[in-house]
């Protein structure tokens, strides 16, 4: 579905999002996000996530789409506002927590 860090074809998208369930799809479709280009989401290395950050700091929905993220262990991307880096200690530290 994804190529090594970013998203591939529109067809391949749109699979992904039929395959969703009718909860996930909600939320997506009043995500600031819609219609913008993925690669301002999914940005190569060293490029700046700062655009995009400042789509999901005015989105409605950017909790729910953290929560979508960490749940499904989305590695690429930035989903929420949040970057790849800080998802993974977000996770560890609920793994941590959940342990405790």
């Amino acid at each position: 579905m994804k190529s090594e860090r970013g998203v591939s074809n529109s067809r391949t998208r749109h699979l992904y999002y039929a395959s969703l369930n009718k909860q996930a799809r909600a939320w997506m479709d009043r995500a600031k996000c819609q219609g913008l280009d993925p690669h301002l989401f999914f940005p190569e290395r060293g490029q700046t996530t700062n655009e995009a950050k400042a789509v999901c700091a005015a989105c409605e929905v950017r909790f729910e789409c953290l929560e979508y993220a960490l749940n499904h262990d989305i590695e690429f991307g930035l989903w929420g506002g949040v970057t790849e880096r800080k998802r993974r200690t977000l996770r560890a530290t609920r793994t941590k927590a959940a342990q405790a």
